[in-house]
């Protein structure tokens, strides 16, 4: 037997990760970080739940969180950003490609005629606040020099920075992100509108022959603007299970798309910033979506990879932050209030709100400038509603990155509830356990917040499972098997 002297181990995460491999329950632990499929930064719940049988008030099952070696159960934390937990977000990536392919082409609940549908693939893009960086190219594909005269590499720090900050519309770029879930909104309010007018016919006469449904995921720019990419779709009356008319053609929701695009304006009026007047750019793009087989760049398949890549990333595309920047102890309100109602100025950020000086965040000087401008606006009353001091790290974007029409397809709920199914199946499988009866059982349970996250030790477990897993991966993706 060999035995180690844990005071010369160095690192602290060796040295509990040694106590974690000598613990009796050690298989156990692993058994929860393996199911966990490397998850960063797990949601640590401690609680019971009991499974009586109502007819006998015999107790089947009983679970209580003390049975693991860390005194906790741990749940994956479910975040969808890439740059916090990428177990997580490929998780979320799949379930939305499978949301929207099951609305091209049909699957979970949705029927496969659903892929006759018109449907198409529209871009919105926001409008300039100042000329940037960037690498244009030729009709041909060939780069050209930027107006700075430069040719950028395609991982230069400059693209998507302006020309010249001091002329920059910092304040118009900061309210567009701010109002984009807005003007999607009421981009979907003209779309009917003009499907009704194109079809000539009126709103609720259209209403009653055909049905828009739609997915759409937003985007960050390097410039840090976002801009959607969406999935339209027409339907008959009933939705999925109905084609619309054959004068509903993709011709006409293409125009009508265009049309609505135009059209959508939202008006923001402040003594400090002037009247402004929101809208989308000119770079509107809308391409119809072919069948998978066929020879064509924009297939059912395509755009579901396409679109599912995008519901995972976030600020961080733009080189900003996932994280909220306000003062957590006050909640960016510059005051902590006691129980009686009494305010008390906060210690943590002087009363101004921001936990960290804006001089002290690694991001670049572009990136800086729309945090700075959000808490400058977020400070004037008539803005007070958009909360932008609470997202200052999206850069003023508050809206959902991942959205759909109720009758698109399935949920992303559902999704999980018949994945979540299939693992208690499976473990209770694996347990030789047998399904209780529904109409003769009660579940009674407590979970409470524990914290999240990981002890050092089981960190490194963790990052050694998701390392396997993506080698895994990898090898199946080159042809392995």
């Amino acid at each position: 037997m060999v035995t180690l002297d844990l005071r010369h181990v160095a690192s602290p995460a060796v040295r509990d990760l040694l106590h974690l491999v000598n613990h009796p329950d050690f298989d156990r632990a692993q058994q929860q970080i393996e199911r966990l499929g490397g998850c960063t930064e797990p949601v640590r719940l401690t609680g019971h739940t009991t499974t009586v049988d109502t007819t006998t008030g015999e107790v089947l099952r009983s679970y209580t969180s003390s049975e693991e070696p860390t005194g906790s159960l741990l749940t994956a934390c479910g975040n969808r950003r890439a740059s916090r937990c990428p177990a997580c977000s490929r998780l979320y990536a799949a379930d939305t490609y499978h949301l929207i392919r099951a609305g091209l082409s049909g699957g979970k609940t949705v029927p496969d005629t659903v892929r006759i549908h018109p449907r198409v693939f529209a871009t919105l893009t926001p409008p300039s606040f100042g000329p940037v960086h960037n690498r244009p190219t030729t009709p041909g594909g060939d780069v050209r020099p930027c107006r700075c005269r430069k040719f950028h590499e395609p991982d230069d720090a400059l693209l998507g920075t302006p020309l010249n900050p001091a002329t920059y519309d910092y304040e118009g770029a900061v309210l567009f992100n701010a109002y984009a879930g807005a003007l999607w909104a009421r981009f979907t309010t003209y779309l009917r509108r003009e499907i009704a007018a194109g079809l000539g016919m009126t709103q609720k006469a259209a209403h009653e022959v055909l049905r828009v449904s739609f997915a759409k995921v937003a985007e960050y720019q390097q410039r840090g603007l976002i801009h959607f990419h969406a999935v339209i779709r027409l339907d008959g009356p009933e939705g999925t299970s109905q084609p619309p008319p054959p004068y509903a053609t993709v011709a006409v929701l293409a125009d009508a798309a265009r049309a609505a695009a135009a059209r959508v304006r939202v008006t923001v009026d402040s003594d400090a910033v002037g009247e402004r007047e929101l809208g989308w750019g000119e770079q509107f793009d809308v391409r119809e979506i072919a069948a998978f087989g066929t020879d064509a760049e924009f297939t059912d398949r395509a755009v579901a990879a396409y679109v599912a890549k995008y519901a995972t990333k976030s600020a961080d595309a733009s080189g900003a932050l996932d994280r909220a920047l306000f003062c957590r102890p006050c909640q960016g309100r510059g005051a902590t209030v006691l129980p009686h109602g009494t305010p008390l100025p906060c210690t943590a950020c002087d009363g101004t709100g921001q936990a960290l000086p804006l001089s002290r965040l690694a991001v670049a000087r572009h990136v800086r400038q729309m945090i700075r401008t959000c808490w400058e606006l977020g400070k004037l009353p008539e803005f007070a509603h958009l909360k932008l001091w609470k997202w200052a790290h999206m850069l003023g974007f508050r809206g959902h990155f991942s959205t759909k029409s109720r009758s698109y397809s399935t949920t992303l709920g559902a999704l999980r509830a018949a994945r979540r199914a299939w693992r208690t199946e499976q473990a209770r499988t694996h347990a030789g356990l047998t399904e209780p009866d529904p109409t003769t059982t009660l579940v009674v349970g407590r979970w409470d917040y524990l914290g999240s996250g990981y002890s050092p030790g089981a960190a490194l477990l963790a990052a050694g499972v998701w390392h396997r897993k993506e080698l895994e991966r990898q090898f199946i993706a080159e042809g392995g098997c």
